[in-house]
């Protein structure tokens, strides 16, 4: 038996009929033609080599561009997978296999996939590439979901997706060491965009309109990028589905990043760490880590976190001080212009896919009633940073009073923490902060329910169903989707397309229906479902100020001194950094003044 989507991918008119050869900056590549619906078809060229192999000596260090070839390279399968654990909660259940690699896993995985509209646009078009999420631990460009076909045909663009590496392969760090310094997935990431720029108007791309989008962890990884200097001039806009870099679960500091290296070496044996858990011998440490096979390193990788909870990820981006300069709620806060245009939104219900995956009391196949001992359980694992009094304020919060020991609205207020806490409301600081520095902002809230979905109905509208729709899967009529849903997909690859030509997602031509921008004292957004577009105010904004405004400050007066003392010694390097910035920047002006 084959899935309907699969039977497409080899369907008779896959086979080339034309040499679809172009020439790339490291050697030729030749694609063939995959059908995109009944009369549309578009050219595909899967997995172009854009690095060397991150192999040997390569383990954790930024990547190298790949070296040339001879002859022409032929683009007509996906690549491995990068190293990564597979998801093995509920076998056989095609809701959580469609999330599995299914590709064979190899560290020889850096490699991208291009979708072209056929024929050849006359002028060159809007590109959008494409950043997997999955925690950073997870994830691959080959998964059926992300298939590009439909959105390069319904919008005449490009869309290209990228492999990076995950997990400690791709986030493991020792900050200041060359060979290991963390933050290389997202160097994978630099390094395809770089690509792009240098090869897409061969693909009938513009590499002036690059627009980039991602989910989840991708969408981090598009806020990132708009945060890091060195990536800026890759891409002019933005699209952050379900993820941002602020989030608390986004990016540890050089000290833990570092703590998290060590944790994982001596769990898988090797030296190069004291008794204390503190490194002591870097080389001896690369040197071992390097000789270990990645399925133990993926093993053993978990257990390096420090508390135990949900939406938290054990190898993630590291504030190191080159990739990013600062803490990205400290870029937010910072002096500068948002040039890039961002479109940002989530979905409405982010967390139960989370809390079916370990809290007590929810479950793929029962109702998950939530008894109030389960709920203050699941309040603990949902916010793992929280001291007693904050997670008392958390329990505060959402509780309904008149009502706490209803098993339902327990459930419902567990989805509210963890979604509010990981996702809506970090989506919509960001948001609420690049408009305050002169950004464009759309944002969204997604709230249709596929017909065909797998999970049950108490789970809402999950975390990650949104791209099925980004990515026009409805269009596709082997996967049962309504002609509602059909049309839905279609209004927003619509709008997703416009933004990548225009940074605005509205028709030019509409007058009545518009989405209008998301400012900082208006706070729009609009809802995507198969009703007619629907505009708000102020998503979750009540439960935001909570996590925005006051837990921090809870947390602060509340934690223990060590805490206050880095959390001051942080500061105090930061002022450090800026005066002498400062001193440097006025220096200069002097020398020149004075000529």
């Amino acid at each position: 038996f084959l899935p309907p989507l699969l039977l497409l991918l080899l369907a008779p008119s896959q086979v080339a009929t034309e040499d679809l050869v172009v020439a790339t900056s490291s050697g030729a590549v030749r694609g063939f033609h995959v059908p995109a619906g009944p009369s549309s078809r578009v050219a595909a060229f899967l997995g172009i080599p854009y690095a060397e192999p991150p192999l040997g000596p390569l383990r954790f260090a930024p990547p190298r561009p790949a070296r040339p070839w001879g002859g022409v390279l032929d683009a007509f399968s996906h690549p491995h997978a990068c190293f990564q654990p597979v998801d093995t909660m509920f076998p056989g259940f095609g809701g959580s296999e469609m999330w599995n690699p299914n590709r064979e896993m190899s560290e020889d995985c850096l490699y991208l996939n291009i979708w072209a509209p056929e024929p050849r646009p006359k002028a060159p078009a809007p590109v959008l590439v494409w950043i997997y999420g999955g925690g950073f631990y997870s994830g691959a460009a080959s998964l059926d979901v992300y298939d590009g076909r439909f959105l390069a045909a319904a919008e005449e663009v490009l869309v290209v997706s990228m492999n990076y590496r995950v997990g400690a392969l791709g986030f493991l760090a020792l900050p200041g060491h060359p060979e290991a310094p963390g933050n290389v997935g997202l160097m994978d990431q630099r390094l395809a965009l770089r690509w792009v720029q240098a090869n897409i108007a061969a693909f009938g791309g513009d590499p002036g309109a690059v627009t980039l989008f991602g989910e989840s962890a991708g969408a981090a990884s598009v806020g990132l990028h708009l945060l890091s200097g060195g990536s800026r001039a890759l891409f002019r806009r933005a699209v952050l589905q379900s993820g941002s870099p602020n989030g608390p679960w986004a990016t540890v500091g050089a000290a833990e990043g570092r703590r998290r290296a060590a944790r994982l070496g001596r769990l898988v044996g090797c030296g190069g760490v004291g008794a204390g858990g503190a490194v002591t011998n870097e080389t001896e440490l690369l040197g071992c880590l390097r000789a270990t096979a990645p399925p133990q390193l993926v093993e053993h990788e978990a257990a390096v976190l420090p508390q135990q909870g949900i939406f938290r990820f054990a190898f993630v981006p590291v504030v190191d001080g080159e990739f990013l300069a600062d803490t990205p709620e400290a870029l937010l806060g910072g002096p500068g212009s948002a040039e890039a245009e961002v479109l940002l939104g989530a979905v409405q219900d982010e967390g139960t896919y989370f809390l079916v995956y370990g809290v007590p009391g929810f479950g793929k196949d029962n109702e998950s009633l939530i008894s109030r001992e389960e709920f203050l359980g699941g309040v603990r694992l949902g916010v793992p940073q929280a001291n007693e009094l904050a997670a008392e304020a958390v329990v505060l919060q959402y509780t309904d009073w008149l009502d706490q020991d209803n098993p339902v609205k327990n459930r419902e207020a567990l989805d509210d923490i963890v979604g509010d806490h990981n996702v809506v409301c970090p989506l919509m600081h960001f948001a609420q902060r690049w408009a305050e520095r002169g950004g464009t902002v759309f944002a969204y809230l997604f709230d249709h329910r596929a017909s065909n979905l797998l999970w049950p109905p108490w789970m809402g509208v999950p975390h990650g169903y949104e791209i099925e729709f980004v990515f026009g899967q409805p269009l596709n009529p082997g996967l049962n989707y309504t002609a509602e849903e059909e049309e839905l997909s279609r209004r927003i690859m619509r709008y997703w397309g416009n933004f990548a030509r225009t940074g605005d997602p509205n028709e030019p031509s509409e007058r009545e229906r518009r989405w209008p921008s998301y400012t900082a004292a208006g706070q729009s957004y609009a809802r995507l479902n198969a009703r007619p577009l629907a505009v708000a105010q102020g998503l979750r904004a009540q439960a935001c100020a909570f996590w925005t405004r006051f837990l921090p400050k809870l947390l602060n007066v509340t934690g223990p001194m060590e805490e206050a003392e880095r959390q001051w010694r942080l500061e105090f390097h930061r002022w450090s950094s800026y005066m002498m910035r400062w001193k440097s920047q006025f220096e200069l002006y002097s020398r020149q003044e004075r000529c």
